[in-house]
């Protein structure tokens, strides 16, 4: 572990799935660690104490006590009010229903917390300690079960007048396209999210298309993982090849709108699809995109990389939203 400084924070990323908290220090040198499950089935009480249980963890990691920590910077998986701290919904979460979980947190830890959405403080770890450090204009795309975005504007993330910004995922491609999770038709998620790329390999295979996908798939217990994608297409499997090209398609048209709109200096993609295939994944939106930006003037200083944080971007970025580092330092 780094050696620890003053200026002590912690940063929490509430997933679907888990937990993961870490103390951090002025400089982003992350101290300590912990992680749990969340089961999200069994409600909000149940899983805000683990979160509480899992921020304990991880100062006992760190070698520090909770009243040692000037703040808490959470991301949860919804909608949230970030003046209040209000979870408006989370949908892979059971019963989240406006769950008040700053002012719950802070009464059981006995310390400030804010807390935002979790791809807004991905976007804002990665713009502060990973692939966008040092721009001012930067946009975050996760692609994963879903697609989701994070819009950082002179230096701070643009969160808009109901703290909706961000939901690039929604936006409409096709009018008339494929159903989209959320219940509309043709946003980008029903093209170019990993369940959208599994619909296309599933329809496939259905059809009877030759492919190593099943050999693949028995491996994995049936689950279409972001490694049995990268294996895929290093077998150069042509379904999986068709699956992508369209999700790299979809994501380069909506690059390019961004662009005209908000005219960014870098764009991140982060996720799991990203993370297991790198700028190999990446330089195909990037070849997509180009054509559609209406100035063509300077095209190439607009940057469009992988980002560099992985599953740390969360946790940073929660730290992050208490307040600048003194460094740009991570472990």
């Amino acid at each position: 572990m780094a050696k620890k400084t003053a200026g002590y924070r912690m940063g929490i990323d509430l997933g679907g799935t888990k937990i993961l908290a870490a103390v951090i220090g002025s400089d982003g040198a992350i101290l300590g660690t912990a992680k749990k499950k969340t089961k999200g089935e069994a409600g909000p009480d149940t899983v805000i104490k683990r979160i509480v249980d899992t921020a304990t963890a991880a100062a006992a990691a760190a070698k520090v006590s909770l009243k040692e920590i000037g703040g808490v910077g959470v991301g949860a998986p919804g909608p949230v009010d970030f003046e209040t701290g209000v979870v408006y919904s989370a949908p892979n979460l059971a019963g989240w229903d406006e769950i008040p979980l700053g002012a719950r947190l802070q009464a059981a830890l006995g310390l400030p917390v804010q807390v935002d959405n979790d791809v807004n403080l991905g976007t804002l770890g990665e713009f502060s300690l990973g692939a966008g450090r040092g721009c001012q204009h930067m946009l975050g795309l996760f692609v994963g079960t879903g697609v989701g975005g994070g819009i950082v504007i002179d230096g701070k993330l643009y969160r808009g007048a109901r703290y909706a910004a961000g939901e690039i995922g929604h936006m409409t491609m096709q009018p008339d396209g494929p159903l989209c999770g959320c219940g509309r038709r043709g946003c980008l998620e029903a093209f170019a999210s990993r369940t959208a790329i599994e619909r296309v390999v599933r329809a496939g295979l259905a059809e009877g298309r030759a492919s190593v996908l099943p050999e693949l798939l028995a491996a994995e217990k049936d689950r279409l993982t972001s490694g049995v994608i990268k294996q895929a297409l290093e077998r150069e499997d042509p379904l999986m090849t068709e699956a992508i090209g369209q999700a790299q398609r979809y994501l380069g048209l909506l690059v390019a709108n961004l662009v005209n709109a908000l005219d960014p200096e870098m764009i991140v993609f982060g996720g799991g699809v990203v993370e297991a295939l790198g700028m190999a994944f990446v330089q195909p939106i990037q070849s997509h995109a180009l054509p559609g930006f209406l100035q063509q003037r300077h095209a190439d200083r607009i940057k469009i990389v992988p980002a560099t944080l992985g599953d740390q971007a969360g946790v940073l970025g929660g730290a992050a939203l208490l307040g600048p580092f003194v460094a740009s330092k991570v472990q």
